[in-house]
Parts: C-alpha cells; structure tokens; sequence
C-alpha cells in the first residue's frame, strides 16, 4: 500500500479486547469486501471492510479472519485466510501478500489461502457453541448490494443450521467508538493531508475558476502526501450551490461575491479526516456573509465545547439547537413566534440547519457508534453547524474533527484556519 506500515501491535491489541467481549466458546468471523462492479469488464476501486481492516490491517480482496480465543488448538484461535497468488495474477494485477508479510503486517500466525477455507473451516467450526457473524448495521445504511459478508451468512446457516448465531456489529461498533493512540495519530495524519490541501487551495481560488478545478488541486496535494485520494465524494459548492447539502457535480464557474462552500478531506490507511470551510471566492467577505459565517463560527465554538466526556448524544445536540435558534433571530431568519410556533417534529431551526451537529469519524466518514451511550475519552467526532439561506444563495458550514480525552477535548485540525480574518489574509497574502 501506499501508506507507512502500521505498527501490528495495534492489530494484535483490537483482536485481544474483541475476544475480551466474546462469549465463551464462541467465533468471529470476517470477510473482505468485494470489488465493485461498473459496467462491461470495469470495477472499483477496491475498499476493505472496516471490521476486518481493524482486527488484522490486511487491506487485501478475497481476505478471511476467524477469531476463536477458546479453540482447545491454539493455531485455530487466529486464522487468516488470503488470496494465493499466481503467475497469471502477479503479469495482470501485480504482488498480492505473501504469508510472511501477512504476519508481519497483522501478527497471526496461522495463514492459509482462500481456496483452502471450506476444509479447514470444518476442524475448526465444530468446537464453537455461539458464532458472531458480520453485518452493516450503520444507522444510515440503506444499500441493497450484497455483500461478502451477507453471502457468508446464507452459506454458514445452509451448511451449519444447528448453530447459535450471535451478531458481532454490535461488538465491533463498541470497539470502534474509542479510538486507539496508534488510530488517533492515522486520523492526524489525514487531517495533516487535509490541511496541506486546504491551504493550496486558499491561494487557487479567484473569481473564474471551476469547481472541478478546485477539486483537482486539493487532490493533486492529497495524493502526492501518500493517501489514497478523497475520505468521500467531495462537496465544492459555490454560491447557491452551498445550499445543497450533498452537492458533489462540482462543475459551476466560481463568481465574484460567491462564498464557495469547500466539504472536502483526505483519507489516510482507510482512516478519515472530514473537513468543511466557507470562503470569500473574492477574497473578502461582504457584510452580510460575514454576519452569518460568525454566527456559524460562535456555534461552531459553543457546540466544540460541549464535546466532553459525559455529555450525551441528544442533549447535545438539543443545547446546540438552541444556540443556533439565537443566531437565527439575530440574523434576522427567524423570530421568537417561529420559535414558540413550532413543530416540535420538526422545528423552525430546520429551515436553515437541516442536518446534526457531530457524527462519529474514524475507518469510516459516518463511523459506527452508539448515539445513546455517553461520550467518553477517546471517541473523535465531527463539529460542523452551518447555516444556509436558499433565498439569499449563501450557504456557510464551518467542520473540524475533536477527540474527546479526560481533560476536555482536542481539536484535531486546530492548525487548519478557520478565523474569518485569518482565512482573507491568507487569499490575499
């Protein structure tokens, strides 16, 4: 891969606190992701799943990992089972991992190739009396593309009916929530990316431009910095365009007087950074889009706040709301009998600030976590209120990723500008 290696310890340590909340007895299984179909002979990109990525840092296709700290064998309480490479896949697709850098990489010792699993799996299945198997249980997910993962379950239950079957997503996103130090420094080092494209694109940007222009020097500055490319589809939004909250066409000729709305971060060995910035296509600010990204800006500040160990999911997000209901009427959007008025179901609020407040980051853009458990040291979340005013054509969403610790809370992109002022000196430098 293109990234530094990944300190194993890292691996070994998430597989031992997973087989701390296993039952006694029981089995985990993982598998890869699949590559992606386009059309005619065309796939994907190839993006390993989260989970398996997490246990064993083999960011390969085809790619097996059972988990079974009980087995009475002690080779069989950590397998991996790997793509076996061949002449005619080494001319068309290059080296695959042999089993020597597997262990390097992951710290199991016992590895096998894929084509071998359906025999081994057999000495290897009959001692367990639960079996976690693995499913997308992300609150957004709304695919309907069958994974490898779903595949495998319809398999296990034809071939092993008698089994008690027990879900690991629920394990993993218990994991997953507190990151780990090595974890916290990768997400540091596509923040560090992010920054590096942000800041070239600070001195880009003029009236003219294209937005695709603009993606492409942020990702010019992304790539050669040794990630992959993007952490999502990036969102270049000029003028009325910021009023779209998922506007990712990104082909409008940038205007004079246009604020351009810039949701656009790097990733980093699968790890994510998620930033978003408003500024002047001009260089400057006029007065009224100054009075509104301040008002972001002061939420954005209380909302960071409030980010501690302790506090929870929707009380946090209540006390942001009503910060922001208070910046609203300040600018003149909403008043206090839209307030009092209000649908409880959907309050006045959402006119302008239709989306949450935090989300959780890491493997995942929208990583997985629990919303009703407290927020604890070392979980990273995102802080992005934006207000966006479609009669007006002015869109303004301020972003930076926090990681909660036991003092407070550090924000991660602190280093990125972000200050009104500081973002104009720079375009105007």
């Amino acid at each position: 891969m293109r990234y530094d290696p990944i300190e194993q310890s890292l691996f070994v340590n998430n597989r031992s606190r997973l087989a701390q909340l296993m039952h006694t007895k029981s089995l985990a299984i993982l598998n890869a992701n699949d590559f992606m179909p386009t059309n005619a002979d065309g796939t994907m990109g190839f993006r390993q799943n989260s989970d398996l990525f997490y246990l064993s840092g083999v960011d390969q296709e085809e790619t097996i990992l059972l988990i079974f700290p009980d087995h009475p064998d002690p080779r069989f309480r950590e397998v991996l089972f790997l793509r076996e490479t061949n002449e005619h896949i080494a001319v068309w697709e290059g080296e695959k991992l042999t089993k020597e850098k597997a262990r390097e990489i992951s710290g199991i010792e016992t590895i096998y190739w894929t084509h071998q699993f359906d025999g081994i799996f057999r000495n290897i299945v009959f001692e367990a009396e639960k079996v976690y198997l693995n499913t997308n249980e992300h609150t957004r997910n709304e695919s309907e593309v069958e994974t490898r993962d779903s595949r495998f379950i319809r398999f296990f239950k034809e071939r092993y009916p008698l089994h008690q079957l027990g879900r690991l997503a629920p394990l993993m996103h218990d994991l997953r929530a507190i990151k780990q130090p090595g974890e916290i420094r990768l997400i540091g080092t596509a923040c560090s990316i992010t920054k590096a494209g942000f800041e070239r694109v600070l001195r880009f940007v003029k009236p003219g431009v294209t937005e695709y222009e603009i993606e492409a020097e942020m990702l010019h500055e992304y790539l050669r910095r040794k990630s992959r490319g993007y952490a999502y589809s990036p969102i270049i939004a000029s003028g009325k365009n910021a009023c779209v909250l998922h506007y990712v066409e990104n082909n409008r000729v940038c205007r004079e007087g246009d604020v351009l709305l810039l949701d656009c971060a790097a990733e980093y060995a699968n790890y994510n950074a998620d930033l978003t910035r408003s500024i002047p296509v001009g260089g400057r600010f006029s007065k009224r889009q100054a009075e509104v990204y301040d008002a972001v800006l002061r939420v954005f500040k209380a909302a960071r706040s409030m980010l501690v160990a302790g506090n929870v999911w929707d009380e946090y997000h209540r006390e942001v709301n009503s910060i922001m209901e208070s910046e609203l009427i300040g600018l003149g959007l909403l008043s206090e009998q839209d307030i009092a008025g209000q649908d409880p179901d959907w309050p006045a609020l959402k006119k302008y600030f239709p989306h949450g407040t935090s989300h959780f980051l890491g493997l995942d853009v929208h990583d997985v976590g629990n919303k009703y458990r407290k927020f604890e040291p070392g979980m990273v979340f995102t802080c992005e209120p934006g207000i966006y005013i479609r009669e007006e054509g002015l869109g303004i969403r301020l972003e930076n990723n926090i990681l909660i610790t036991e003092s407070g809370n550090v924000d991660l992109m602190s280093d990125i500008p972000l200050e009104r002022e500081e973002i104009e000196d720079l375009m105007n430098a």
